[in-house]
């Protein structure tokens, strides 16, 4: 039998993240500032320094604040499923996404920080190394945004659909001819913004954009931690049948196709291209 979990203190576990991340950031700049090489990993993804040394900082980081829950992070050695799959609640973590962004050195990568609580995320932190900017939010606490030199925390909330002019965010490194049938079905103009990692789901999250379809290979923890912040802000993210992602539910780790979506109420429904299917 199962013992339940006990609860914590989503607010309080918040701001101390938030503090682990600025503090990976920060080992990140430092790579990024300097002649960094790059390797591939046994999938062929690229590799730095920064990846590295965020990931150490995270996981020292959490480990001491919270030692008894377990941490899963994409350069931390892999987990069979029949161990992970006894966690009730667990960190999910991206030390760095947007590693080919990095390696660009155009600013659009990010930390990602997630907690896990059954198969949902329900904490999560996305910070901007090179702007400083935080997006962090918690079921039941709201989400917020903290930019430097600015004013308090903001809230933020995603915004209503205006059927006359749609803002669609596209993956500055992926693309997809199912993303332009999609597109070619909403009845308005289309504005495209592009942005790598996880700053997508954000720009949805702050009602800048409508939707974000991704048709596409994704990893748990390159959403996890936008997940939690779209949906504290209002908004969903789905697999293609409209049910949330789920986290921590099947042997392998990577996301169906999905959609981001600022407007509930709006039929989404109706633009999905029927011949797009789903990842594994």
């Amino acid at each position: 039998m199962i013992e339940p979990m006990a609860p914590v203190d989503l607010e309080l576990l918040l701001g101390s993240v938030c503090e682990i991340a600025e503090r990976a950031a920060r080992r990140i700049l430092e790579v990024y500032e300097s002649d960094f090489a790059i390797t591939q990993k046994e999938d062929r993804s690229p590799l730095t320094q920064a990846d590295l040394a965020s990931n150490q900082a995270i996981c020292e980081g959490l480990h001491q604040l919270t030692p008894a829950i377990p941490v899963l992070s994409e350069e931390s050695r892999s987990l069979p499923y029949s161990e992970r799959s006894r966690w009730q609640r667990y960190w999910l973590v991206d030390p760095l996404d947007g590693t080919k962004e990095f390696i660009k050195r155009n600013g659009e990568f990010t930390v990602n920080i997630a907690l896990i609580e059954g198969h949902a995320s329900v904490l999560g932190v996305v910070h901007v190394p090179v702007t400083n900017v935080s997006y962090f939010a918690a079921r039941g606490v709201g989400c917020f945004k903290l930019e430097p030199r600015a004013e308090p925390v903001k809230r933020l909330q995603t915004r209503k659909v205006n059927p006359a002019k749609f803002v669609v965010c596209a993956s500055r490194s992926h693309g997809s001819q199912a993303v332009q049938d999609l597109v070619g079905k909403l009845p308005g103009q289309v504005e495209f913004i592009s942005q790598g990692s996880s700053l997508k789901l954000c720009l949805v999250a702050e009602g800048r954009a409508d939707i974000y379809p991704r048709f596409g290979l994704t990893s748990e923890w390159d959403t996890a931690a936008a997940q939690c912040i779209v949906e504290q802000a209002g908004g969903i993210v789905t697999d293609l049948n409209f049910c949330p992602i789920a986290y921590n539910a099947k042997e392998n780790i990577l996301n169906p196709f999905f959609l981001v979506i600022g407007d509930r109420d709006y039929a989404w429904r109706d633009l999905i291209p029927a011949d797009v299917g789903s990842a594994p």
